[in-house]
């Protein structure tokens, strides 16, 4: 079982802008050579399939894609792998955003 974070700027009361904005996102991730975007998100089980739509950016991590998924003004991303918690707090700094747990 992995946890699941959020990138979020709602604790900061000085911020000019609450949001992420998926515009915002689109930006920065596009910068990032090891992030591509995606509009829906497939988990394949041993007996099922689901696809998650949504606006997705993909960090390729080996052979992983680990979906970071842009939701109502913030970014949401499981810590499945330890090697994604660098990453979630390189994004958050450079997006001027907090981490919580949720």
């Amino acid at each position: 079982m992995s946890q699941r974070f959020r990138i979020t700027r709602s604790f900061q009361e000085q911020a000019e802008e609450q949001v992420i904005t998926l515009e915002e996102c689109k930006q920065y991730f596009a910068s990032k050579p090891d992030f591509e975007y995606a509009a829906s998100f497939t988990v394949k089980g041993p007996d099922s399939t689901m696809t998650i739509d949504g606006d997705f950016f993909m960090w390729s991590y080996g052979d992983a894609k680990i979906p970071f998924r842009h939701y109502m003004g913030d970014l949401y991303v499981a810590v499945s792998n330890e090697a994604v918690v660098p990453k979630m707090v390189e994004v958050a700094s450079d997006l001027h955003a907090d981490l919580t747990e949720g």
